[in-house]
């Protein structure tokens, strides 16, 4: 929504101003222009782009424009499970709790939060270092050096969308200035023709370079930023959880360890210490046992 708000004033301001200047929109519909410009970028995202990112291209579109990354809700399930396995891990033998991580899909502590247990990489995250936590004989230092090691690889895979995006957003002024050549050849050859004609051509060309440069910073460069946004907020959810476990990991009990996985939220999001406790204590743990 806060996409398509900002979109239609920037545009109404823009075509207001420019009409109010006493312009003439008509001019600006210059759809081979557009054509040119626009398959021209898309031309070169397909050839710059392996199909898997194109393909995770048009899901992060999706997600930035709708607004679809973690919300409150999120933050509250991620601990509430964690608080759950912790809680498991510290009461009861340790082959009882690989259950859990060798088969989440039938876990009840997993299926008691169903939009966790739905995310297969965070799932596949946690069971993972449960699992080292399991095994026994782990040094706090080394598993934490390699949870750094596998965010760095799962954040730099969710941001490609941006940086191709980024890379889009880069080319479209020069792309635009490509069309306007083109239209200027055009209108060269048409030297011989009335002022009014070749006027007309030379304006259609200027058209060009007008909409590489706001595609390129009106539409392609924000929705790029908000891709970049709603990746990095998905990312996140993996630093509240390696918090947590490491919290674990170093001897504190689970409700400690859940308020070290809480604070490793943005403030501005941050659910406050009686919601987490609340949760942990009489809401997705009390379904799990």
């Amino acid at each position: 929504m806060g996409f398509l708000v900002g979109l239609i004033i920037t545009m109404g301001c823009m075509f207001g101003g420019f009409a109010a200047l006493g312009g003439h929109l008509i001019v600006l519909w210059q759809p081979w222009e557009f054509v040119i410009i626009m398959g021209s970028s898309l031309g070169t995202f397909v050839v710059a782009n392996p199909t898997k990112v194109i393909m995770d291209t048009g899901k992060a579109l999706g997600q930035a424009v709708m607004d679809k990354g973690p919300k409150h809700r999120d933050f509250l399930d991620i601990l509430g499970l964690l608080h759950a396995l912790m809680r498991e891990l510290r009461s009861k033998p340790r082959n009882e709790v690989e259950a859990h991580v060798d088969n989440p899909a039938e876990s009840k502590i997993f299926t008691a939060f169903p939009k966790v247990l739905a995310n297969k990489e965070m799932t596949t995250f946690i069971c993972d270092y449960c699992r080292l936590f399991i095994i026994g004989n782990v040094r706090t230092f080394e598993i934490e050096a390699l949870m750094d090691e596998e965010i760095a690889a799962i954040r730099y895979d969710r941001l490609k969308p941006y940086h191709a995006l980024t890379s889009v957003g880069d080319g479209l002024p020069a792309l635009g200035i490509v069309a306007a050549v083109l239209g200027v050849i055009k209108a060269m050859g048409a030297l011989d023709q009335s002022p009014e004609l070749l006027g007309g051509l030379i304006g259609a060309a200027m058209v060009g370079t007008f909409a590489g440069i706001f595609v390129s910073y009106g539409i392609v460069t924000p929705l790029a930023f908000k891709v970049k946004v709603a990746r990095s907020k998905e990312c996140h959810l993996y630093v509240i959880v390696k918090q947590t476990l490491l919290a674990f990991m170093n001897g504190a009990m689970p409700q400690v360890a859940v308020e070290h996985g809480r604070k490793s939220i943005p403030a501005y999001e941050r659910p406050s210490i009686d919601e987490v406790e609340n949760e942990t204590l009489s809401g997705g743990a009390a379904e799990a046992a």
